[in-house]
């Protein structure tokens, strides 16, 4: 079981990742939240993850933290939720806010994560909610709170920066036309790809 990387950060095309350790790179899978709390590209980043292995595939998903992937691990625990839609979550949410959310009974942000139906998530804040009756989170304030990223200027960024994004949303479920929608209504001059991630994320929820 791979648990933990701690190399140098190769590339960010979320949401997806490649970490270099002791000269092997390493493709990783994250959700949003996590990617935002990433150094920039060729500095030391540690990856806290979680391995699967299936008959076609061996995919590794990281967190940036050990509360995130607890959350993760709880979440494929349930009936009709896989590593995708649990990324979904993870993107639109930090693990703290998903936590009020079951708390809460707030079935109407929850149906609004790509993939997630009304039955989905009536079983989410069902199963979910005593799973997480003793939660306690050293996580702090959401990531996508707390975050502060560096514009990059240019017209080949720009295209690239939205081209990224939308590639991102259409990753973690969102149709091409939500995607493209979504990315269109929070642009603004200057802004890079995980900042219209962000941005869109927290105005489709």
């Amino acid at each position: 079981m791979i648990g933990r990387l701690r190399g140098t950060l190769v590339e960010k095309l979320p949401p997806e990742i490649l970490i270099e350790c002791a000269g092997i790179g390493y493709e990783v899978t994250m959700p949003m939240t996590s990617i935002y709390a990433l150094p920039e590209l060729e500095q030391q980043a540690t990856v806290y993850t979680h391995f699967v292995v299936r008959e076609d595939a061996q995919l590794l998903y990281g967190f940036a933290n050990k509360v995130e992937r607890k959350l993760f691990r709880l979440l494929i625990k349930v009936n009709g939720v896989g590593p995708k839609l649990a990324l979904a979550i993870l993107s639109g949410m930090s693990a703290d806010q998903f936590v009020s959310c079951v708390m809460h009974d707030d079935l109407s942000t929850i149906v609004k994560i790509p993939g997630v139906g009304k039955k989905t998530a009536e079983r989410l804040l069902i199963e979910m909610r005593d799973r997480l009756k003793d939660w306690h989170s050293d996580a702090g304030t959401a990531v996508t709170d707390t975050i502060q990223l560096t514009p990059v200027n240019g017209t080949s960024f720009v295209n690239n920066a939205k081209g990224d994004a939308v590639n991102a949303l259409v990753s973690l479920g969102y149709t091409q036309g939500q995607a493209d929608k979504a990315i269109k209504a929070v642009f603004t001059a200057g802004m890079n790809s995980e900042d219209l991630i962000r941005d869109a994320l927290k105005a489709m929820l």
